[in-house]
């Protein structure tokens, strides 16, 4: 393949569907994507490889919500990985590319270097939500942090709480190709089938997964069982190099994989990094403080940090500025003009 055709399906969310099985599915290939989302924060190794993980899933998760929605994915453990935090921004009309975010809060001093990334998280939960925009409730779903990896945790999640069989490849990690500087790259599959009914969903039982969670087999009638493990025997044949690329190009995998079960493609949805923080949202957010809040925020220079935690971005505001007591407008300068940039953060997530 030439470099020409490998960089058309970087940072691309192939959708398609296998017409025999009736299962949907993603192909998602990142690389500047995940090169953003890392380079804004100097993370472990094994933070950095539960960020690019979650961020991967998002992609091949986020392809499906509607037109300027965002989707968020959120693991929260009691172990050194404390939160991984990913969201999706919908494309804000047909052909746009759509946007991603990602970071992580770990306790530094508890990091086990020759620890699984995954067990660093310990127990918790994962977490979807969907946000509809202004007006409309956000949906959440949650279920426990199980199986070996976050791609498991998302499987449980769409068995128990959507009760949608899903299943997800994944490869992903720093890449080195003649000519190029290292560089993050990433590939998964998403298979999904639409189940005509659960006989979970009657029985109100338990599942056959750890502590009584439903797992896709808990969902599927015989006939719909067959499909599904046709399918995933299949993906089960895909290899590391043809996930991640660069010389398979997501149509050749899909035929590789999936020539007997007649798949059929869509158009292709772009994605890259994405922040959407600004000084407007950072004072919306700080509107809820008092005048004695804001002070408590304030640094010996007069001013009130904040600082983005998915991009880095740096904000600086006059106290008198922020709260609902404010007495000037946002346009008003510090007290003190020496232009020191050092303070407290007062957070600003965007």
């Amino acid at each position: 393949m030439s470099l020409g055709a490998r960089i058309a399906w970087d940072d691309t969310v192939l959708p398609f569907q296998l017409d025999r099985s009736d299962i949907r599915g993603r192909v998602a290939r990142l690389d500047g994507v995940l090169d953003k989302v890392l380079e804004q924060h100097d993370y472990p190794k094994q933070i950095e490889a539960l960020v690019a993980e979650m961020a991967l899933l998002t992609a091949l998760i986020g392809q499906t919500v509607k037109l300027r929605w965002k989707l968020s994915l959120q693991v929260r453990g009691d172990g050194p990985a404390r939160l991984i935090a990913t969201d999706y921004y919908a494309p804000e009309h047909e052909g746009a590319p759509a946007r991603i975010r990602a970071w992580a809060s770990f306790d530094e001093s508890r990091l086990d270097e020759t620890a699984d990334p995954y067990s660093l998280i310990g127990k918790g939960y994962f977490a979807i939500l969907i946000d509809q925009g202004q007006g409309n409730t956000p949906y959440q779903g949650i279920t426990p942090i199980t199986g070996e990896s976050l791609a498991a945790c998302a499987e449980t999640y769409f068995a128990q709480s959507e009760q949608l069989p899903t299943r997800f490849s994944l490869s992903f990690g720093r890449s080195t190709e003649p000519g190029r500087d290292e560089s993050w790259r990433a590939g998964g599959v998403m298979l999904q089938k639409m189940p005509k009914a659960s006989p979970f969903a009657a029985k109100a039982e338990g599942g056959s997964g750890e502590e009584g969670l439903l797992e896709a087999t808990d969902i599927l009638d015989e006939n719909e069982g067959e499909n599904w493990s046709r399918a995933n025997i299949l993906l089960d044949t895909v290899e590391e190099m043809e996930l991640i690329g660069p010389s398979v190009a997501p149509t050749d995998l899909l035929l590789r994989l999936f020539h007997e079960e007649e798949p059929r493609v869509f158009d292709p949805q772009p994605v890259q990094f994405g922040c959407t923080c600004s000084e407007a949202k950072v004072r919306q957010s700080l509107s809820i403080y008092s005048a004695k809040d804001i002070a408590h925020m304030t640094t010996e220079e007069g001013i009130v940090t904040a600082d983005c935690q998915f991009c880095g971005a740096h904000y600086e505001f006059a106290p008198q500025t922020l709260g609902f007591e404010a007495t000037e407008g946002p346009d008003a300068k510090p007290a003190d003009e020496s232009g020191a940039t050092a303070g407290k953060a007062a957070g600003g997530r965007g």
